[in-house]
């Protein structure tokens, strides 16, 4: 039965939702603009925040959602939840549904940290609106805050098994954000709230 939840949760983060609410707005695959990504942060830069809000809404809400029943479902073993949050993250940056190339997983990291370990990843959510107002890079804000989430759980609260899962996610996050990493080496990474035309790149 555990496995079987683990195994759903994959699937609950393929759901595409930023693929699928960019189509019904312009009929076309996200993955061929801006970023190529089919997360909020792409869909804002191409189609502001109407488009964007929701996609985010979604992708926090189906990490935070599968989490949170697994730690109902499973109060003995935290280990069901981690699964689930791993599970989401994946899915939701390697979609089955369309052909493993979707987000870059920060919302459903976010989702999943919001229910597991609240106040650390309140302090994490600070690092990445921080960040981003000093420099205007949601690449940087989103990396930091990827990496500090397991060193504040580590240190702060010594819960090991918690840092294992967030560097873990931290590992998926950096390999999705290789070519941001890329255009911040080279000065040409979007800043946030530059809008994108389409076109691909």
């Amino acid at each position: 039965m555990k496995i079987i939840w683990i195994l759903v949760a994959y699937f609950i983060g393929s759901i595409p939702s930023g693929f699928l609410i960019f189509r019904i707005g312009e009929s076309r695959d996200i993955r061929r603009f801006g970023s190529q990504s089919t997360g909020a942060t792409n869909v804002l830069r191409l189609k502001g925040w109407r488009y964007a809000l929701p996609v985010l809404v979604i992708d926090v809400l189906k990490a935070a959602l599968p989490v949170w029943l697994a730690l109902r479902s499973f109060p003995a073993d935290r280990r069901v939840a981690f699964g689930v949050a791993l599970m989401v993250v994946l899915g939701h940056c390697f979609p089955v549904f369309i052909g493993f190339k979707g987000g870059k997983g920060v919302s459903t990291a976010m989702g999943s940290y919001a229910v597991l370990a609240t106040v650390p990843f309140l302090f994490s959510l600070a690092v990445f609106v921080g960040v981003i107002a000093a420099t205007r890079y949601v690449s940087v804000g989103s990396l930091l805050a990827a990496m500090s989430f397991p060193l504040i759980v580590y240190f702060g609260r010594g819960d090991v098994g918690l840092a294992v899962l967030g560097l873990a996610v931290f590992a998926v996050i950096v390999l999705r954000h290789a070519s941001n990493i890329q255009r911040l080496l080279r000065g040409q990474e979007r800043r946030f709230g530059q809008r994108t035309r389409m076109e691909k790149g």
